[in-house]
C-alpha cells in the first residue's frame, strides 16, 4: 500500500536521509510489453536489490514501470523507497500503485527542482519533450554548478542521435565547451546502466557522507 506524504515537513525529512536515490526519466505513453517498458522494470529491480532508491514522476508508461521493477526487487535493508513525484495534468495526475512515497506538483517547475533535490543519478530513458526538458534541464544545472556533478544515462537510441547533433551544433559551434559533453554519457542497455550506477553507488559508500548532495547544494 502507497504512503502518501504531501507534507513539506515530511517529505524534508525524507530527502535528508542517507539514500542513493535514481531519478528514472521516460514516456509515460510507454506501454508494458515494450522495449523500453521492460528495460526499465530490469534497471529498476536491479536497483532495488543494491540498496538504491528510484525516483520518478510517479504516471504510468516508463515511470510506473520504474516503480514496479523497484517494487519486485529483494531490498537487502528495507529502507530504500519508490518514489512518484506526480504532476497535475489531465491524463496523468494519479500516482501508478507502485509508489512508497509520493509528492504531488501543481507545476512543473517546483517538480523538477524536487528531482534536482533528490538525484545522485539520472537514468533517461526513451521520451518526448518533458523527457527531452528533464535531460537538458539536469545538464544545464551540472553546467553551470548548480547541482552536484552527478552521472547522466541515457539509455536509446534516440540520445545517441541527439547527443551527435549536440556535439556537432553546439559543441562544434563553440556554443557549449568541449568538456559539458562529457556530462551526459550512454548505456546501451538496463545492464550496463547498472554497472555503472554501482560504481558510483560504491563510490558514494566509501566516501561515508563526504559526498556532494544536492539536497544540501540546491536547497
Amino acid at each position: 500500500m502507497s504512503a502518501y506524504i504531501t507534507d513539506r515537513k515530511t517529505f524534508k525529512a525524507e530527502e535528508q536521509k542517507d539514500h542513493f536515490r535514481v531519478s528514472i526519466f521516460g514516456s509515460a505513453r510507454t506501454k508494458p510489453g515494450e522495449v523500453a517498458y521492460d528495460e526499465t522494470f530490469a534497471l529498476a529491480k536491479g536497483l532495488a536489490e543494491r540498496d538504491m532508491s528510484v525516483v520518478t514522476g510517479g504516471g504510468p508508461g516508463i515511470m510506473e514501470a520504474a516503480n514496479k521493477g523497484h517494487e519486485a526487487g529483494e531490498k537487502p535493508d528495507g529502507e530504500t523507497h519508490s518514489i512518484g513525484l506526480t504532476i497535475e495534468l489531465p491524463f496523468e495526475a494519479e500516482g501508478n500503485e507502485y509508489l512508497d512515497l509520493r509528492k504531488h506538483f501543481y507545476k512543473f517547475s517546483g517538480r523538477l527542482d524536487q528531482f534536482m533535490r533528490l538525484s545522485n543519478a539520472v537514468v533517461v530513458m526513451p521520451g518526448g519533450i518533458g523527457t527531452c526538458l528533464e535531460l537538458f534541464y539536469t545538464w544545464q544545472l551540472i553546467q553551470v554548478k548548480h547541482i552536484c556533478n552527478i552521472p547522466i544515462i541515457c539509455i536509446g537510441e534516440q540520445w545517441e542521435t541527439l547527443l551527435k547533433w549536440v556535439k556537432t551544433e553546439l559543441a562544434g559551434r563553440g556554443m557549449i565547451s568541449p568538456e559539458d559533453m562529457h556530462m551526459v554519457g550512454m548505456a546501451s542497455d538496463a545492464e550496463h546502466a547498472t554497472q555503472i550506477l554501482e560504481k558510483v553507488h560504491a563510490d558514494w559508500k566509501e566516501r561515508d557522507g563526504d559526498y556532494c548532495l544536492n539536497v544540501q547544494k540546491y536547497s
